[in-house]
C-alpha cells in the first residue's frame, strides 16, 4: 500500500511541476499587436479629447489581446494583473501618496495666503509675460532632482504669477513639463541619473552618464526652444490660440475643460493673512526634507558615500517620507504664526486629496494601460526590431535609437522603461566596438525616451505636469505636442550629424542653429507671435 501511494505522489508532483512551467503566451505577444491598445488610446484621447474613457478602451484592448478575445480571462487580467496590481505596487503607491500630500500642502498654503502673498511680490518685481515665463523656466532647471517634484512644485509656486500676467495654463504646464525630465535627464544628481546608471551594466554607468549630456540633444535643444520662444515672442500650433486668448481676453483656460478653474478661494471668505514665508518656508522645507528621505532609502546614514546613495535611492519611498515631514513642518508653522487654526489645517487635507483625483485616475489608468502593453511583449518587440537593424546602417543608428526609444516611451508613456529595454542592446552592440558610438547611441536611447514621454498623453510626467499647472490635460497634450515635435525632428538632424562626426563639439552647434533659425523663420514670418 505504502508503494503506489508513494508511485502517486511523484507522479501528482511531476504533474504539478510541469503544470508550473507551462506559461501563458498570448497569440499577439512579441507582434505589432502589442503596440495596438496604447496606440489606440493615444489616438482616441487626441480626437475625444476625452481621456479616462480612451484609456480605459486601450486596457480593455489590451486585455482582449491577451485573453484571446475570452471574456472571464479579460476582464481577470484587465482587473487582477491590471487596475489591482498597479495600486497594490508599492512604487506606484509611494507616488500617489507623494501626490496627495502635495495637494495637501497646496491647499494649505492657498488657504494660508502664502500663494497670493508669492504671486503680490513676484508681481512687483517681474514686469511682464516675458519675465513671468523666465522665472518659471529658471525655477524648473533649478528644481532638477526629480520630475514629479518638479512638475508640482514648479507650478505650484509660479501659478499665481503667470496667472497674474495672463499667461495660458496650457502654456504653464508646457513650461512645466520641458523643465522635468529634460532637465532631469541632463542633472547628475536627480533621480532619473539614478535610474539611468543602473541600466548600464558591465560599465562605469556614472562616468558613461556624464560623458552622454553633450549628446543629450532632445533635452538641451527644448531648454534652447523654450527660452528662444520666450525671447522672441513666438508661438504657433493650438498654444497660440490659448495664448492670445489669456493675452487679449484674460481666459486662461481657452477650452470649456477647466477642472481646476473654481480651485481658488471662494467669493466672501476673509483674506488670508499669510507672508511670503507662509508658502517658501513649506517649499524650502519640502526641498530639504525630499533629498533628506531619497538619501536615506540610498543609505548615506549607514555609511555610504552621497554620489552612491544618490544613485542608489528608492526616489518613490524618499518622496513620500519627504513630503509627509513637509506636511507636518508646514502645520506646525501655520500653528505658530497663528496663520490658520487646526481645525482649518485639518479641513485642508481632504480638500487637497480632491484636487488631485484627476491626476490619480489618469495615473492608475496610464499604469493599468502599460501593464496591458508589458504582457503583450511590446518590450521585446520593440528590443528585436532594435536589435535585428544594429548590423547595418551603424552611423545612423543614434538617430534610429533616437527615434525607436522615442515611439516606445510615446506608447508605454514610460522613459525609465524604455532606458531598461535599450540600454543594454546598446551597450551590447557597441561596447567592444566603438566606444564613442556608445556613448552616442545611449544619449539618444535617454533623449528619444524623454521626448517620448514628453509627447505621451499617458506619461506620469505629462500629467503630473497638468496637474502643477492645473490645467486640463488634453489640452495641454495638444498644445504641447506640436512643439515637442519640433524639438524632436531637430534632434533626429542632429543624432545623423553625430552618427557621423561622433562628437558633441560639431553636432549640438549644428542642432542649437537648426533651432534658432526655425524660430527666427516664424518670427519674420508675422503670423506666430502671441499678444504680449
Amino acid at each position: 500500500m505504502i508503494l503506489p501511494a508513494v508511485l502517486l505522489l511523484v507522479l501528482a508532483c511531476t504533474f504539478t511541476t510541469f503544470g508550473a512551467e507551462a506559461e501563458y503566451v498570448p497569440a499577439a505577444y512579441a507582434t505589432w499587436l502589442a503596440l495596438l491598445p496604447p496606440v489606440a488610446a493615444i489616438g482616441l484621447a487626441l480626437i475625444t479629447k476625452e481621456v479616462y474613457s480612451s484609456l480605459f478602451v486601450g486596457i480593455l484592448m489590451g486585455g482582449l489581446l491577451y485573453s484571446g478575445f475570452d471574456f472571464e480571462m479579460t476582464v481577470t487580467h484587465i482587473f487582477r494583473d491590471g487596475i489591482i496590481s498597479v495600486l497594490s505596487d508599492s512604487h506606484n503607491v509611494g507616488i500617489l501618496v507623494f501626490l496627495v500630500i502635495l495637494g495637501c500642502m497646496v491647499n494649505l498654503m492657498n488657504k494660508a495666503g502664502g500663494s497670493a502673498a508669492f504671486g503680490r511680490f513676484a508681481a512687483e518685481r517681474i514686469k511682464n509675460r516675458q519675465g513671468a515665463q523666465l522665472a518659471t523656466i529658471l525655477l524648473g532647471v533649478l528644481i532638477f532632482i526629480d520630475d514629479y517634484f518638479n512638475c508640482l512644485t514648479v507650478g505650484n509656486i509660479m501659478r499665481p504669477v503667470t496667472d497674474k500676467f495672463r499667461v495660458s495654463r496650457a502654456k504653464l504646464a508646457y513650461l512645466i513639463d520641458a523643465t522635468a525630465a529634460p532637465v532631469c535627464i541632463i542633472a547628475p544628481i536627480s533621480s532619473w541619473a539614478a535610474a539611468v546608471t543602473g541600466f548600464v551594466e558591465g560599465e562605469d554607468g556614472f562616468s558613461i552618464f556624464m560623458r552622454a549630456i553633450p549628446f543629450n540633444f532632445y533635452a538641451i535643444l527644448t531648454i534652447v526652444m523654450m527660452v528662444g520662444m520666450v525671447l522672441m515672442k513666438v508661438e504657433y500650433g493650438p498654444m497660440k490660440a490659448h495664448e492670445d486668448n489669456a493675452a487679449i481676453r484674460g481666459d486662461l483656460y481657452t477650452t470649456p475643460g477647466r477642472p481646476y478653474e473654481t480651485g481658488g478661494p471662494k467669493e466672501g471668505e476673509p483674506e488670508a493673512k499669510g507672508t511670503v514665508a507662509d508658502l517658501l518656508i513649506p517649499i524650502v522645507s519640502l526641498i530639504v526634507c525630499c533629498i533628506i528621505g531619497m538619501l536615506y532609502t540610498g543609505g548615506f546614514f549607514s555609511g555610504t558615500d552621497f554620489m552612491t546613495a544618490f544613485s542608489q535611492s528608492d526616489a518613490s519611498l524618499g518622496l513620500t517620507y519627504g513630503s509627509f515631514f513637509g506636511l507636518v513642518i508646514t502645520i506646525g508653522l501655520y500653528q505658530a504664526r497663528r496663520v490658520l487654526k487646526f481645525s482649518e489645517c485639518m479641513s485642508c487635507l481632504p480638500e487637497g486629496f480632491k484636487a488631485m483625483v484627476p491626476a490619480i485616475l489618469i495615473l492608475t489608468f496610464a499604469w493599468s494601460l502599460k501593464t496591458m502593453t508589458d504582457s503583450l511583449g511590446a518590450d521585446v518587440f520593440v528590443a528585436d526590431l532594435v536589435a535585428a537593424s544594429a548590423g547595418g546602417f551603424i552611423n545612423f543608428l543614434p538617430a534610429i535609437i533616437f527615434l525607436v526609444g522615442g515611439f516606445l516611451a510615446f506608447a508605454t508613456g514610460t522613459a525609465w522603461g524604455t532606458f531598461g529595454i535599450l540600454i543594454p542592446i546598446v551597450v551590447a552592440v557597441f561596447q567592444d566596438t566603438n566606444p564613442q558610438l556608445m556613448i552616442i547611441s545611449i544619449s539618444a536611447c535617454m533623449a528619444g525616451a524623454v521626448c517620448g514621454d514628453h509627447c505621451s498623453p499617458i506619461s506620469d510626467t505629462t500629467i503630473m505636469a497638468s496637474a502643477g499647472a492645473q490645467c486640463e490635460h488634453v489640452n495641454h497634450v495638444m498644445t504641447q505636442l506640436p512643439y515637442a515635435i519640433t524639438a524632436a525632428l531637430i534632434s533626429c538632424v542632429t543624432y545623423v550629424v553625430a552618427g557621423f562626426v561622433q562628437t558633441a563639439w560639431i553636432a549640438l552647434p549644428v542642432g542649437i542653429a537648426l533651432m534658432l533659425g526655425f524660430l527666427f523663420l516664424l518670427k519674420i514670418s508675422g503670423k506666430s507671435s502671441a499678444e504680449y
